[in-house]
């Protein structure tokens, strides 16, 4: 994908509705280039429409993957550690991002993080795993420190 135009990688996201011998090879129906310019839009980035995927900033990266996820048309996106690689700043812009598109879209945005404070600034929801069990599911308002200090405890610790 890093070939391609940032647009062709976000219509990309539509294909699995089109079953033609066009999209077999990568052709891109029209109507959907235009859905991408809107997505892209959405994201920040009408300007690099035409740019190779290639030559992006980590975030503008992620917003492209962002825009193509949108393409798709979803009602739940998500999102495995979207700022894993990201600066501070980069990270901040993709959780408002997606807070913005959550609510604007009503998108459901499920998002796997490990740097708490964003998941204190930017989620509604905290759902807290530990061995593979959920160990509270709450508001975030709900969601004490000890309470996330606690998932972070090796077992090794409490013996």
């Amino acid at each position: 994908m890093r070939r391609r135009t940032v647009l062709a990688n976000v219509a990309t996201g539509a294909l699995g509705r089109h079953y033609t011998l066009r999209t077999v090879f990568g052709g891109l129906p029209p109507a959907e280039l235009q859905a991408a310019r809107g997505h892209l839009a959405e994201v920040g980035l009408a300007d690099l429409a035409e740019q190779r995927a290639g030559t992006l900033s980590g975030g503008q990266a992620q917003r492209v993957a962002i825009a193509r996820a949108l393409a798709q048309r979803p009602r739940v996106l998500l999102a495995d550690e979207p700022v894993a690689s990201l600066d501070p700043e980069a990270a901040e812009e993709i959780m408002r991002l997606l807070q913005r598109l959550a609510r604007s879209e009503n998108i459901a945005v499920l998002c796997v993080l490990h740097q708490v404070e964003l998941a204190y600034a930017y989620a509604d929801r905290v759902i807290g795993i530990r061995g593979g069990q959920s160990v509270f599911d709450l508001p975030c308002s709900q969601v004490s420190r000890e309470a996330v200090h606690r998932l972070y405890i090796h077992e090794a610790a409490a013996a």
